[in-house]
């Protein structure tokens, strides 16, 4: 299996269908207090990291634009260098998405999302034609540079693809070894949108996994970043959560060393469907 040219560096960007570039690698905040979120968002910057994950569901989405502010001031950085994406909660109607959208700028206190994602496929077809077009117009109106989805089935996907209406350029799924979702993973690539893992690390449920321990012992490396790692050779963008800042520094120090095809096979043989949190790929 070769290996993509983008994980060579923490600031590597891979290009979306619409032209725009992500960071292959970023810090996900699910599950972080404000002052969590606050602090695990300035390490991370600290250490390299320029993409930056949150949500409206998370509620921490003005702690992270607080951060990437504070962050900008103290650093000369500015703003463009700096990727952050967030998520709608509810799919409803077209206006309820237009009001959820500037509240999340507005909590985050930011004039654009670089990503914005439908959280979920929930609500139903007609449902998701109303919001996506929603998405579409944010975009149109500069708040949103890119737009994309989370938690998609092939069949969602399939939908934008019959409705030829403009694709996501992402679909952010829980992939990991042991999750591997081939199907969509399938659909996506054939379609040129970017796999996106929100649960890279499988919330260390398969660290003592004797494959991940021996292909670690191999390579020096602990097993969660031979779990990052496994993502980026399959060209995923990958978003691991941490609040530990030894974790957040050592979750990025993979770029120095390459897994082997022989190791990636059997890493990508532990597929077991293995659900680490929400899983509604396929909700009607």
């Amino acid at each position: 299996m070769p290996v993509p040219q983008a994980v060579t560096s923490l600031a590597a960007r891979l290009k979306m269908l619409d032209g725009q570039e992500i960071p292959q690698f970023g810090l996900g905040v699910y599950e972080m207090s404000d002052q969590e979120t606050y602090d695990c968002v300035k390490r991370a910057l600290e250490v390299g990291y320029r993409h930056i994950d949150t949500a409206e569901w998370y509620e921490n989405e003005e702690p992270c634009g607080r951060a990437i502010r504070d962050f900008m001031k103290e650093t000369g950085t500015h703003r463009s260098e700096i990727f952050l994406t967030s998520k709608l909660k509810h799919n409803r109607d077209y206006e309820l998405a237009m009001q959820d959208i500037r509240a999340s700028l507005k909590r985050a206190g930011e004039t654009y999302f670089d990503l914005y994602l439908m959280h979920s496929a929930i609500g139903g077809p007609e449902v998701r034609k109303e919001v996506w077009k929603a998405l579409c117009d944010a975009k149109e109106e500069g708040w949103l540079h890119s737009i994309g989805v989370s938690n998609f089935g092939a069949k969602h996907i399939q939908e934008f693809i019959d409705q030829k209406v403009p694709l996501p350029t992402v679909n952010q799924i829980d992939l990991h070894p042991f999750m591997r979702h081939p199907e969509i993973v399938k659909i996506c690539e054939d379609n040129g949108i970017l796999l996106e893992a929100w649960g890279p690390l499988a919330r260390a449920m398969r660290f003592n996994h004797s494959v991940v321990q021996s292909v670690a012992k191999k390579h020096g490396k602990d097993e969660a970043q031979i779990m990052l790692r496994w993502g980026l050779q399959h060209g995923f963008v990958i978003i691991p959560k941490s609040v530990s800042p030894k974790r957040i520094k050592s979750n990025s120090e993979i770029f120095d060393f390459e897994i082997s095809p022989e190791d990636m096979k059997e890493l990508d043989a532990l597929d077991e469907y293995l659900v680490t949190d929400w899983d509604v790929v396929d909700t009607e």
